[in-house]
């Protein structure tokens, strides 16, 4: 396995939050509570977790049904063990690549933590209270020849239903079949797959199911914020947070304003009659709106006092979830991507009003991953990662500048620097003679060169047109490296990388995690 890195700030649309807080965490420090390359964050963290003994014996208990009697709930169970915990929205067949790599940076940290005395589990908190199917309903893949495949499947639900519990309907396994067996061990995660995806299964239950085959070495605990004995624990939390809401959502809007004075962004957007909770009614997940008196949803009112009395029915937004979740949980560490670390940055207000402490908050590990092929692909042609973020039609002139002879391409540079060297000498002389005639060849002379250039271009065009090979390796590197202008992590389910490199590549990129690495890693397998 061969590694090199990239700076996040190289890569597009990476934000001024995300980009300080991996590089220049002093600009953001007080966003957060503890700095994530300071290796003394985690015991101080660890040191203001105050998790009663009662709320631990009841977690433990909540967690047992759906995670049976395993090694991790024992130590769990034991006072002083934290969480290192991460977490992602339930999608078709896991989702992007990239929650693998979010849970394989959490069982790391949480195996470092141990070995270094602080007893840690790591713990996968399954978003299934989110109400948008259209966000989990499909994933793509790829096919040997790296073409994107969209694979889809249709649920089962009301509208306004948490994902999580929508029953998968018609799912296109035998697409994804037939895309993964071309590759040596297609067959095998196919039917890792099949099994996870059996009739009757739920977007949440199938999620869950995949993943616990995936990363049941690294011993996660899954947790589903939709347990009823999880929500009855939550109940305290966010009957506080309620009856709190007029001055917290001061708290809130006051830090928004901060946060864009610095120069950065805010990831939620807040107004008047935004409210941090949505009320479960039956199978629905109903927004609330802000009222002066209370809340209301399109079909009813409620008074603070109604829902400070039912919290247990209450669902977390974006920002105070993962209060909610470190209420629940002795959390000492979250592993997230760049849009959760923004969410932290707004969080905080809450974590210091309802929770008195806040984990160390670390970026997921990121990793681009290269086949052998691919690999002499790029240093053929002299290729790095950012060459693929100018543009297909760019990565193809790349290509096809190498692929011009080499006499021809010394004589291209020959003629060019010839001629700039006449120009200048006639330059010269037609300053001494006539100062306005050499006004007249300098604007003249970028015309000249680029006509030079022009030219160059055409003969690289026509050299791409007739090597129909080049052609194809072009499009063979742009869908694995950068698909349809996405990063592959953000892209590609996990599956098909799988597929072409075995079950035994996840312990490769567990060995690949640097958790002291805040780059962006490209990885030739």
């Amino acid at each position: 396995m061969e590694t090199a890195c990239l700076r996040h700030t190289d890569i597009p649309n990476t934000s001024r939050l995300f980009s300080d807080f991996q590089y220049h965490f002093d600009r953001v420090k007080q966003y957060y509570a503890y700095a994530p390359d300071d290796p003394g964050s985690y015991a101080a963290a660890a040191g203001h977790i105050d998790f009663p003994a009662e709320r631990r014996a009841a977690l433990v208990e909540a967690l047992r049904t759906r995670n049976g009697d395993s090694p991790a709930l024992e130590l769990l169970a034991k006072p002083g063990t934290v969480a290192v915990v991460t977490g992602q929205q339930v999608g078709l067949f896991s989702g992007p690549s990239y929650t693998v790599y979010k849970a394989l940076t959490a069982a790391k940290l949480a195996r470092q933590l141990t070995s270094q005395g602080l007893p840690a589990v790591p713990i996968f908190w399954l978003a299934t209270e989110d109400h948008d199917l259209a966000e989990v309903n499909h994933c793509f893949v790829f096919d040997p020849q790296h073409r994107p495949v969209k694979l889809t499947a249709e649920g089962s639900g009301e509208p306004q239903q948490p994902v999580g519990t929508i029953g998968i309907g018609p799912v296109e396994l035998e697409l994804l079949r037939t895309t993964l067996e071309p590759f040596p061990f297609g067959s095998e995660v196919f039917d890792l797959v099949a099994k996870a995806y059996a009739p009757g299964a739920s977007f949440g239950s199938s999620f869950e199911n995949l993943l616990r085959g995936l990363l049941s070495k690294w011993g996660f605990l899954f947790v589903n914020p939709l347990d009823e004995a999880l929500r009855v624990i939550a109940a305290p939390l966010l009957r506080s947070a309620i009856e709190r809401a007029p001055e917290l959502h001061g708290k809130v809007l006051a830090r928004n304003n901060a946060l864009e004075a610095d120069g950065y962004h805010a990831q939620v957007h807040v107004e008047a009659q935004t409210s941090f909770f949505f009320v479960l009614e039956g199978k629905r997940r109903l927004t609330l709106k802000r009222q002066e008196d209370g809340y209301a949803t399109k079909e009813r009112r409620y008074t603070t006092a109604e829902l400070a009395g039912a919290a247990e029915h209450l669902s977390p937004n974006a920002l105070l979830r993962p209060v909610v979740q470190d209420y629940l949980l002795p959390t000492v560490a979250y592993i997230g991507g760049p849009a959760e670390l923004a969410y932290f940055a707004q969080s905080k207000v809450f974590y210091d009003e309802l929770l008195g402490r806040m984990p160390v908050v670390l970026s997921r590990a990121g990793f681009t991953l290269l086949d052998a092929r691919s690999d002499k692909l790029m240093d053929r042609y002299g290729l790095g990662l950012p060459c693929f973020f100018e543009g297909e039609d760019c990565l193809r002139g790349k290509i096809a500048r190498k692929l011009i002879p080499a006499e021809l391409t010394e004589e291209f540079r020959t003629v060019q620097a010839s001629t700039a060297e006449a120009l200048a000498r006639l330059g010269a002389n037609l300053t001494a003679f006539d100062p306005t005639l050499a006004a007249a060849l300098d604007k003249s002379r970028a015309k000249i060169l680029y006509q030079l250039s022009k030219i160059e271009r055409k003969a690289a065009r026509e050299t791409l047109r007739r090597d129909g090979r080049s052609t194809e390796e072009a499009l063979y590197l742009t869908g694995l490296v950068f698909p349809n202008r996405h990063l592959q992590e953000r892209y590609y389910s996990i599956l098909p990388f799988l597929a072409r490199h075995g079950l035994d590549l996840l312990d490769t990129l567990y060995d690949a995690v640097n958790l002291e690495c805040a780059d962006h890693k490209i990885l030739v397998i």
